[in-house]
């Protein structure tokens, strides 16, 4: 075992090319997370469901109870925990394989120092508000407002409270699951195969990288959409605007953190609005938005973009690892 994993410095798209690495383990590990992610941990998570339904009662029989939360046709307390938890798992399925197929201490999917970068994290928080400001301020300005609400506040039913508890103690779980699955392990993965497999064919190491850096954007991000089921062609692009802006950041700063923030907080600001005004059901499964929409999200990802590059070069944060110098060992004279 080396010391540090990289023979030079590694932007964070490339952390998986360490000193014994091999085409087939990002293979190995994309496979792996697909049936971990959309099988496994689903299926291992089963139990909590069964219990919160049989907890929560009714007047259905608990199978037809079980259905409808499985399918989100019914949102209760205990199919938010599911859903929650189960993207959440996400991150100990790739945390094992970072760990198990590339030999990696799991601190290297956070970021290229490596590790959580807790201050640049938290300041993050900030800039997420300022940027879900300006999207707001710019959603008010177009004819048709994405974000317009009406009718009368819900009335806040024990069910209803109970549900928003566990959004706000699962949903940072769940936002951080997708972050380290998508703009984590994937980009590693996606970026580092593709690098070798343009070494390979005789591209020059520059332009390998290049090449690599704009894989492991692009896949990713299209695959985060696709993730979020049928949609129509603006929501699409709204929620791939989102992965591209925050994969981009992630190779300009060297890690999640600022992916992470936003996401947080922009699924909890999505939750209570639907919780207060709106229809939770909906906020789910939604499928449909306004090309209206495209303007908003742009203000958002290109507001934060801005600020979290500015606030990472005050704070002199690397975007790339940092291998120690190779020590020189002094020759004999005469």
């Amino acid at each position: 075992m080396v010391a540090h994993p990289h023979s030079e410095p590694r932007p964070y798209p490339l952390m998986l090319r360490t000193w014994d690495y091999r085409w087939w383990k990002p293979v190995v590990g994309i496979l792996v997370l697909v049936v971990g992610g959309l099988l496994v941990m689903p299926l291992l998570l089963m139990p909590v469901l069964a219990a919160g339904v049989a907890i929560e009662g009714g007047s259905q029989p608990f199978m037809d109870r079980f259905m409808d939360a499985a399918s989100l046709d019914s949102i209760t307390p205990s199919s938010m925990l599911y859903l929650n938890l189960t993207l959440a798992s996400l991150t100990l399925v790739v945390i094992g394989i970072v760990r198990f197929i590339h030999r990696l201490r799991p601190r290297w999917l956070a970021s290229v120092l490596p590790g959580m970068r807790w201050k640049f994290f938290f300041a993050c928080f900030g800039l997420s508000v300022i940027a879900l400001i300006a999207s707001l301020l710019v959603g008010a300005l177009l004819p048709h407002d994405p974000d317009e609400l009406g009718g009368d506040p819900n009335e806040l039913t024990g069910r209803l409270i109970a549900t928003g508890i566990v959004i706000l103690l699962t949903t940072p779980l769940q936002a951080l699951g997708e972050e380290y699955a998508f703009r984590g392990y994937l980009m590693q993965a996606f970026g580092s195969l593709t690098h070798g497999i343009m070494q390979s064919i005789g591209v020059s190491k520059v332009w390998a990288t290049r090449i690599a850096l704009g894989f492991a954007l692009l896949i990713p991000s299209g695959l985060f959409a696709l993730a979020h089921g049928t949609q129509n062609a603006p929501l699409f692009l709204d929620r791939f605007a989102f992965g591209l802006m925050a994969g981009l950041v992630v190779v300009l700063v060297g890690g999640l953190e600022a992916g992470i923030a936003l996401h947080i907080l922009n699924n909890l600001l999505a939750f209570a609005v639907a919780i207060f005004f709106g229809d939770l059901e909906g906020a789910l499964t939604v499928a449909e938005v306004s090309w209206w929409q495209l303007p908003v999200t742009i203000a958002q990802n290109g507001v934060y973009l801005l600020l979290v590059l500015l606030v990472a070069r005050k704070m002199g944060l690397r975007r790339t690892t940092a291998p120690p110098a190779p020590r020189t060992v002094p020759q004999p004279t005469g």
